[in-house]
């Protein structure tokens, strides 16, 4: 009787594998300080969801074949009733969860939300609630997901040990873009899309001054020393939500203003993005074919 517990190797003969040559490396494009990293949208990727949409930013100076540097995806579910032991609202409750994959930065992620996806979390709520027409369904809640894959880091970078939180601005960025592009998906009326930018005072070196850089590589620069990220509504001229961290230099007192004015430039550069996105999305339900 044979042997169940032994895996039997092939009866004829084989051949080594034979493995192909490895892919070559991407060349490192080198960005102005005033450009902006290049942005892929997707929507409908989620079909058993209400809405959803898919992000990614490349990283232009990445040597590996992928070439990005943040991944994310959001679901939106809802809007649908509250339970009959709720409270009555006369406008929509939003919920917003924001969660980074195990896997998705340099350091191990747990299971459970910390205190940065809470915080991701509370200005995603503020940013999304300005542009959301919540008064059209009262006692009603949507639920607004989304999945951080791959979290704004070089990976690949052996300097990057230094762990300040800068990535979290990009990261919140593309939080609101995404989550944007699944409302409008979701069919939910909102009075504009609503679009994340950043801008940053940094330095590239230690003997450089620092100036300020839109869309920052945080690997890119020696020092971060201040950055902004604006929510911002491109039609109606109107910002529903800023977070600032870091410090900035007494001397120059308009200097925060500068930010917030380039923090702008980025997000209307992310809102055609979005735009188009969107745009191809009807397209393509107009044209099945």
């Amino acid at each position: 009787m044979a042997d169940r517990r032994r895996i039997n190797g092939p009866v004829g003969q084989t051949a080594p594998p034979v493995y192909d040559s490895p892919q070559q490396k991407r060349e490192a494009t080198q960005l102005g300080d005033n450009a902006v990293r290049k942005i892929f949208l997707k929507t409908g990727v989620t079909p058993s969801a209400s809405g959803s949409a898919y992000l990614e930013v490349e990283d232009p100076h990445a040597a590996r074949p992928s070439g990005t540097s943040l991944k994310l995806t959001c679901t939106v579910h809802g809007p649908r009733a509250l339970p009959r032991s709720a409270p009555f609202s006369p406008h929509i409750i939003l919920s917003t969860h924001v969660k980074y994959a195990p896997f998705a930065t340099r350091q191990r992620r747990g299971y459970l939300r910390d205190s940065s996806e809470r915080d991701l979390g509370v200005h995603l709520e503020t940013a999304l609630r300005g542009a959301i027409i919540a008064d059209r369904w009262p006692k009603s809640g949507v639920d607004i997901i989304v999945t951080i894959i791959e979290g704004d880091q070089n990976r690949d970078s052996p300097e990057y040990d230094r762990d300040e939180g800068w990535d979290m601005m990009n990261v919140l960025s593309g939080c609101i873009t995404v989550a944007s592009a699944a409302i409008a998906d979701a069919g939910i009326d909102c009075v504009d899309t609503v679009a994340g930018g950043v801008a940053a005072l940094a330095a590239k070196d230690r003997k450089s001054q620092p100036s300020i850089v839109l869309d920052p590589d945080i690997s890119a620069y020696h020092k971060i020393f201040a950055a902004c990220c604006v929510a911002y509504l491109p039609t109606r001229d109107e910002v529903t939500n800023i977070w600032f961290k870091g410090q900035l230099p007494a001397a120059d007192a308009m200097l925060y203003n500068k930010m917030i004015e380039r923090s702008l430039v980025a997000c209307r550069s992310a809102n055609r993005v979005l735009t188009q996105s969107l745009n191809e999305t009807v397209r393509q339900a107009q044209n099945p074919s």
